[in-house]
């Protein structure tokens, strides 16, 4: 009689609840789902806070929402640091836990400066992504990895959306209507999401284990920049490292003017000051970077600590192109749409495009993130090499934009802006419209997933790390394109996505390397020192898989 196979070498199916490593996958997305529905619970209810607290304007909720995004990218350096350091359970235990606590000074804020300050640190909670990435590569073998991966962060990711779709309704309705709670609607609501958060972060702890029975979880020694194997990846690494801390930078002088009661919220000493505290990390950065690894480098590398910092790089700027895209193109579509389409009206003068059905248009850009990116880990796996994979995405992106900047024409200079009219007055034009949109959301939430399908790869132990670099690069992305688009018309600003896609396409195709055994089946593989984790895959190499 034949012996049935391992847990962990069974197909994985998703319903599949037998084996540890789905339950381990769900709980995880759950997980990510939920840090990503209470770092976004502030957008949807920000005219219920206008209306109910007179003393907040609208230069405060513009300042608050960029506060949230600001410690985002720092942290999920540190985070991806503390997860090789101590394995994701814990740590994704303690963010959910720790995090409910500037939920609920946030909820029950009474002042502007409180306000700003439990929006900074909640906006440490966007590092749970990262977290997720090292626990489900622990769990599944390179064969599975970009499915498993892709459906994590799909799945995770639509927290944000799910927290647009609900957070109003649990304010006006639950807390309004059923519990009378009037004014006070809006903070219950967003103390409720605190209670749930940390309860999750209890059961998170005990629900999941850091790696499969038997299987020990590669820890870093202690928490410490990352090394690297050689001189010309450690001055690629110093130099990836600056827009770490000069987006912050961006972020602060994009806020620096925004008026609050009259003034401006920073002002230009303290905005000096903020530039000074940057530039003083950034130099303690590179000073310990160097007091580590010129000693290792020194020494001589292991063989099987080296890897490809190039590909680390590469992987920098894919995620910078299409999840810092996604966070862009979400914040100014409805605007755009309802904007652009005005021309277009009904038999009465109104227009056909109001803000309720241009919110609704927008929203097919992030609500495909549920099947695209899952399909850019399955593609990744399925397609025999990953790096391809990861090309044809950039590409379809840069093809994606540039389709999406043929939205619109150049109108005429209104108040010293260029405006932006519909290339056809139709309303099949809104349809063709959408579709561009459509098109160009697989291609950039599918590369997303096909950009984690490979970091996992690139060195085991450093996964959280690699892992917490990308993500924060999505994050500037994010930043820098939303600065960009506050200089530019819309059209524009498409054709600026598309050149960024392309230059990440280009330094994919130059610095990204195929990790070796890319497809193997066992989650005992090491990544062999002959490619530095970064070869091409050899004539050994296992083929791709086939259906599960």
């Amino acid at each position: 009689m034949s012996t049935p196979p391992a847990a962990d070498e069974r197909p994985p199916k998703l319903l599949d609840f037998s084996q540890e490593r789905i339950r381990v996958l769900h709980f995880t997305w759950i997980a990510f789902f939920m840090t990503f529905y209470v770092w976004f619970n502030m957008a949807p209810l920000t005219t219920t806070m206008l209306d109910s607290e007179e003393w907040l304007t609208e230069d405060m909720i513009k300042v608050l929402l960029i506060c949230n995004v600001a410690l985002t990218i720092p942290v999920r350096i540190v985070v991806g640091a503390l997860v090789d350091r101590f394995g994701s359970r814990i740590v994704y235990s303690a963010l959910m836990c720790l995090m409910a606590i500037p939920t609920v000074a946030f909820a029950f804020g009474n002042s502007f400066m409180q306000l700003v300050i439990s929006r900074l640190v909640l906006g440490s909670i966007g590092a749970g992504f990262v977290i997720g990435i090292k626990m489900v590569a622990q769990w599944f073998p390179p064969k599975y990895i970009g499915r498993a991966e892709g459906f994590y962060g799909g799945w995770g990711n639509f927290g944000a959306a799910a927290a647009a779709m609900t957070l109003p309704w649990i304010t006006l309705t639950v807390m309004d209507e059923w519990f009378g709670l009037d004014d006070d609607s809006w903070r219950w609501a967003l103390a409720a999401n605190a209670a749930v958060l940390f309860a999750y972060g209890v059961l998170y702890y005990f629900l999941v284990k850091d790696t499969p029975e038997g299987k020990e979880l590669p820890k870093a020694k202690k928490t410490e920049p990352m090394m690297c194997s050689s001189y010309g990846d450690l001055a690629q690494y110093l130099v990836w490292s600056f827009p770490l801390v000069g987006a912050l930078g961006l972020l602060a002088w994009r806020i620096s003017d925004v008026d609050v009661n009259g003034k401006p919220f920073l002002s230009s000493t303290t905005l000096w000051v903020i530039y000074a505290a940057l530039a003083l990390i950034y130099v303690a950065h590179v000073i310990k970077t160097l007091h580590l690894n010129l000693p290792y480098l020194r020494r001589g590398v292991p063989e099987g600590e080296k890897y490809h910092w190039g590909s680390v790089a590469a992987l920098n700027s894919t995620y910078f192109a299409n999840f810092g895209a996604e966070l862009a193109v979400v914040s100014m579509l409805p605007a755009f749409f309802e904007t652009v389409f005005k021309p277009l009206t009904n038999d009465s003068g109104s227009p056909l495009v109001t803000a309720t059905v241009a919110g609704v248009l927008a929203a097919s850009f992030p609500f495909i993130n549920l099947v695209a990116r899952p399909l850019g880990g399955l593609l990744s796996d399925r397609m025999g090499r990953r790096k391809h994979t990861m090309l044809i995405y950039m590409f379809g992106i840069t093809v994606g934009f540039v389709l999406m900047g043929f939205i619109g024409k150049w109108g005429p200079v209104v108040d010293g802006e260029r405006s932006v009219l519909p290339t056809s007055a139709t309303l099949w034009w809104v349809v063709i419209s959408v579709g561009f949109a459509l098109f160009a959301s697989v291609f950039v939430q599918g590369g997303a997933g096909a950009t984690f399908a490979i970091i996992p790869m690139v060195n085991k132990r450093m996964t959280g790390q690699i892992a917490g670099m990308a993500g924060a690069y999505g994050s500037i992305g994010g930043v820098v394109y939303l600065v960009v688009y506050s200089l530019v018309d819309a059209k524009t600003f498409f054709y600026i996505l598309a050149g960024g896609a392309l230059v990440s396409f280009t330094i994919t195709l130059l610095m990204l390397r195929e990790p070796e055994r890319s497809f193997a089946e066992s989650l005992d593989y090491e990544v062999t020192p002959a490619g530095h984790a970064g070869a091409e895959p050899s004539s050994t190499a296992e083929p791709a898989p086939q259906d599960t």
